[in-house]
C-alpha cells in the first residue's frame, strides 16, 4: 500500500491547520522571554496537562512500546509504567513547590537553593548539557522514528521528509514560543490519539481469516505467551528485571525526561506556566492519567498483532526490501503493520497523526532547550543586560540550531529502545537527590555535581566492561561471562543499573558531608519563599532562632508531605487499576475487569477527599 492522492490531501490539510493554529496563538510571543518561554504564567491546568502528554507522545513512542512488547511481552512495559510513582509524587508534593519558586526554568532553581560559585557553575553546566546535548539526543531519537515513518509509510526519501517537517516545527515553535506550542499540542494530541485508536481497530480487522479478529489474535501461539500484565514468578530473573527493579528502584533513582524525580524539565516548565498552585497540580495529574491509563493499549494491540504477521526481524527485512537493514529492528514492526493494513485515506490520516506526535515532542524540546540556553547561559553568563527582544531572538536562533544538530544525529541511532536505555543508564542514581533537595537543608551544589559525575563515570565503567570484558557463552544461550563469573544476561543488566545507582548514591552522599553547607542566608531565603516545612529544615529554623531573627512559625504548617504521599498512593492505585482494567476488558476477562474498574473508582473517590487536606498559598 502506498499513499494515494486522498492521503496526501489529508496530510496537507493537517499542516495547514497546524500553521493556522500556530500563527493565531503566537500574537503576543515576541513581547518578552517570560511570554515566549512561560506563556505569561497564566495557563489553565487542562491545556498544560494535555501539552505534557502530547510532548511524551512522539512518533517513536509506539515504536518503543512495540519493541518492548515483542521482546518482553506486555509486562515489559513496567520499564516505564513504574514511573507513574514518580509522576504522582510530583503531582501531590512538588507541583505546588515549583509553582511557588516563580523561576523561569528549573535550572534557575540552583541559585535560589544553593550558594556560591558552584551553584552558578551547576546552573551553567546543566544549561549546556541539558539545553543542548541532551535535547539534541532526544530530538535525534524521535527524528529517527520519523525517518522510519517516512521510508515505510510515505514512500519518500527520509532526508527530504525530515527536513520539511523540521522546517515546519521550527517555524511555529520559534514564532509563537510556548503559547503556540501549547495550542498546537492540544490539536496534535487529539489527532494523534485518534489515529492510534483507528490504527489498532483496522489492524485487528485486517488480520488473516484464520486468526478470527481480536479473540483469535489473543489466543494465537505467537501472542498468548506475551499477554500477562506481570512477569511470571517462575522466571526469577525476568521478574526482577521487568517488575521488581523498576517498581522498587528505577522510579525514584533514575532521572528520565517527563518522569524526573521531584519534577523538572518540560514538566516543570508547564507547572511554572500555570495560573496558580492548584492548576499546576491539576495539570500534572491529568498528564499522568492520560500518559499511563489512556494511551498504551492501542499501541500494545498493534504490537501483539505484529507478532503474527512479522514473527521475527528477518520477516520484516523480506517484506520491505527497499528499506535499509540498519533501520529494521523490533521497533520497525509498528510502521510496518500500519503500512500493511491501513486503506487509502485512513493511511494518510494515521501518517498525519504520527507526524503530529513527532512535531509536538520536538517543538517542546526546542522551546525547553532554548529556554535553558537563553535564561541559564546567555542571559546569566554572556549578556546579563540583554533586552527582552534580544533574549527572544537568541531563543529563536537556538531553536534552529537544536533542530539542525538533532536531525544530523538521527542518522547515527538505530532504534528507539537503544536511546531509552542509554538515557536511563546515564541518569541512574541521580533521582534521589532531586527528591530530597527540597526537604533536606544539607544538600548543596557539590552534591548534585558529584552525582552527575559519578553517574557518568560508573555508567562508562559498565559500558567498558560490557565491550571489553564481557563474553557471550555460546553453549549457554542468554548467558554471559564477566571476569570469569557466568550469569544470565538479564542479571548482568540488573547489576549494571543497581550498581550505578548504589555507587552514585554513595558518592554524592559522601561528598555532601565532606563539603561546606549552603550559606544560612540562602537557606533561609529559600525556606521563606518555598515553605517546604518538615524535619529536614529544623537546623535552619533553629539557627534562625538563635540568631535572634526567627522564621515565622506559620510556615512550618505547610508540611503536608505525609498527606501528599497518601494522595500519591491513592492516585497510583486509581491509575494502575484503570490501566489494568482496560487490559482485562480487551482480554475478555470481564470479572477481573469489573473489579479493577470498581477499585479505580473507589480509590479516585477517596483521593478527592484526601487532597483537600493539602495546603496551598
Amino acid at each position: 500500500m502506498v499513499l494515494t492522492s486522498i492521503d496526501w490531501v489529508i496530510i496537507t490539510l493537517f499542516f495547514v491547520v497546524l500553521i493556522v493554529i500556530a500563527i493565531f496563538s503566537s500574537r503576543f510571543a515576541g513581547r518578552g522571554y517570560n511570554e515566549f518561554f512561560l506563556s505569561g504564567r497564566n495557563m489553565p491546568w487542562w491545556l498544560l496537562g494535555v501539552s505534557m502528554v502530547a510532548t511524551t507522545f512522539s512518533a517513536d513512542t509506539p515504536n518503543l512500546v512495540t519493541d518492548i512488547v515483542r521482546q518482553n511481552g506486555v509486562a515489559g512495559n513496567w520499564a516505564w509504567w513504574a514511573f507513574l510513582l514518580t509522576g504522582m509524587l510530583t503531582v501531590f508534593i512538588y507541583a505546588k513547590l515549583w509553582n511557588r519558586s516563580q523561576v523561569l526554568t528549573d535550572l534557575e532553581f540552583y541559585e535560589i537553593r544553593y550558594s556560591g560559585k558552584m551553584a552558578a557553575f551547576l546552573r551553567g553546566f546543566r544549561a549546556i548539557y541539558l539545553g543542548f546535548f541532551f535535547n539534541v539526543m532526544v530530538i535525534a531519537s524521535v527524528s529517527l522514528a520519523f525517518v522510519k515513518l517516512a521510508g515505510v509509510m510515505m514512500g519518500v526519501p527520509p532526508a527530504p521528509a525530515l527536513i520539511f517537517a523540521a522546517i515546519i516545527v521550527v517555524f511555529y515553535s520559534a514564532l509563537g514560543g510556548l503559547k503556540s506550542i501549547l495550542w498546537t499540542d492540544l490539536f496534535q494530541f487529539g489527532f494523534a490519539m485518534f489515529g492510534a485508536i483507528i490504527a489498532a481497530v483496522f489492524v485487528v480487522k485486517g488480520l488473516p481469516e484464520n486468526v478470527h479478529g481480536l479473540s483469535g489474535l489473543l489466543s494465537h501461539e505467537n501472542v498468548a505467551g506475551k499477554l500477562s500484565l506481570f512477569p511470571k514468578l517462575t522466571r526469577t530473573d525476568m521478574f526482577l528485571y521487568i517488575f521488581i527493579i523498576p517498581i522498587a528502584v528505577q522510579w525514584w533513582a533514575v532521572w528520565y525526561p517527563g518522569a524526573e524525580p521531584g519534577g523538572g524539565g518540560y514538566i516543570a516548565q508547564r507547572m511554572l506556566s500555570a495560573k496558580e498552585e492548584r492548576h499546576a497540580m491539576g495539570a500534572t495529574l491529568l498528564f499522568n492519567f492520560f500518559h499511563y491509563a489512556l494511551r498504551p493499549w492501542p499501541w500494545i494491540i498493534v504490537a501483539l498483532a505484529s507478532l503474527v504477521i512479522f514473527p521475527d526481524i528477518q520477516s520484516m527485512v523480506s517484506a520491505f526490501p527497499g528499506v535499509a537493514e540498519q533501520y529494521i529492528k523490533e521497533d520497525f514492526a509498528y510502521p510496518a503493520m500500519l503500512r500493511t493494513f491501513l486503506p487509502a485515506g485512513l493511511l494518510g490520516l494515521v501518517v498525519a497523526s504520527l507526524i503530529a506526535a513527532f512535531m509536538s515532542t520536538v517543538a517542546s524540546h526546542l522551546n525547553w532547550g532554548s529556554s535553558y540556553l537563553v535564561n541559564d547561559f546567555y542571559n546569566r553568563f554572556v549578556n546579563p543586560k540583554a533586552s527582552e527582544k534580544q533574549k527572544v531572538m537568541i531563543g529563536r536562533v537556538s531553536s534552529v540550531l537544536l533542530m539542525v544538530f538533532g536531525v544530523l544525529l538521527a542518522l547515527v541511532l538505530e532504534n528507539a529502545l537503544q536511546a531509552f536505555q542509554y538515557i536511563l543508564m546515564i541518569g541512574a542514581g541521580t533521582g534521589l537527590i532531586y527528591i530530597l533537595r527540597w526537604f533536606w537543608w544539607r544538600i548543596n551544589a557539590f552534591s548534585e555535581i558529584s552525582a552527575m559525575i559519578a553517574a557518568t563515570i560508573f555508567s562508562l565503567v559498565f559500558i567498558i566492561i560490557e565491550n571489553f570484558f564481557l563474553k557471550i557463552v555460546p553453549e549457554m544461550p542468554g548467558y554471559v561471562q564477566v571476569f570469569g563469573i557466568t550469569m544470565s544476561e538479564i542479571y548482568w543488566n540488573i547489576l549494571k543499573l543497581v550498581g550505578v545507582v548504589v555507587l552514585t548514591s554513595i558518592s554524592w552522599i559522601t561528598v555532601t558531608y565532606l563539603t561546606k553547607p549552603v550559606r544560612h542566608a540562602t537557606l533561609r531565603s529559600f525556606y521563606e519563599k518555598i515553605k517546604p516545612g518538615g524535619p529536614g529544615w529544623k537546623k535552619v529554623l533553629k539557627d534562625a532562632e538563635l540568631s535572634g531573627n526567627p522564621i515565622d512559625p506559620e510556615m512550618s504548617k505547610s508540611w503536608d508531605v505525609p498527606t501528599g504521599i497518601l494522595c500519591m498512593l491513592l492516585g497510583s492505585v486509581a491509575i494502575y487499576s484503570a490501566l489494568f482494567a482496560t487490559g482485562h476488558w480487551i482480554y475478555g476477562n470481564n470479572v477481573t475487569a469489573s473489579l479493577l474498574t470498581g477499585l479505580a473508582v473507589v480509590s479516585a473517590f477517596i483521593l478527592t477527599k484526601a487532597w483537600k487536606r493539602l495546603t496551598f498559598n
